[in-house]
């Protein structure tokens, strides 16, 4: 273990610095991060550390994490991308409905129209049949 102790300045409480080579609190689950990550390409994989340094153990924790990060979102991203599939597919199937809707509303409203031009002339014939046939009774009784 080496120990420093230093005062950055006159009014300032020392600062102590400590550290070991032979310290290997990091290191001991290296064994364990060897991991391999198939979403990445090959070049992008994190190589193991130098467990004698520190930093090296630091960064390839650091990489992992990263590599578990980039895996997590690239499987959001899947998630995400499956979802805009379905909400488009839903999209185009609404758009039918809605087209089908709109031709059906058309069909109906020239349908009405036609039924009240049609019920319009069955009245108009009624009442036409109806003084045909008082015409034809007052020519009899008066004949």
């Amino acid at each position: 273990m080496i120990t420093s102790t230093r005062r950055v300045s006159p009014d300032k409480s020392e600062v102590r610095i400590a550290f070991s080579l032979d310290d290997t609190s990091d290191v001991k689950d290296v064994e364990d991060l060897s991991q391999t990550f198939p979403d990445l390409e090959q070049r992008l994989q994190p190589v193991p550390p130098c467990v004698s340094l520190r930093e090296s153990v630091q960064v390839y924790k650091e990489h992992c994490r990263m590599a578990r990060e980039f895996h997590q979102v690239k499987h959001e991203i899947a998630v995400l991308e499956d979802r805009k599939r379905k909400l488009l597919a839903e999209l185009v199937e609404d758009e039918k409905v809605a087209m089908e809707i709109a031709r059906l509303e058309e069909e109906f409203r020239r349908l009405t129209e036609e039924n009240r031009n049609l019920v319009t002339v069955h009245n108009e014939r009624a009442q036409q049949l109806e003084r045909l046939c008082l015409t034809d009774q007052r020519r009899q009784d008066s004949s």
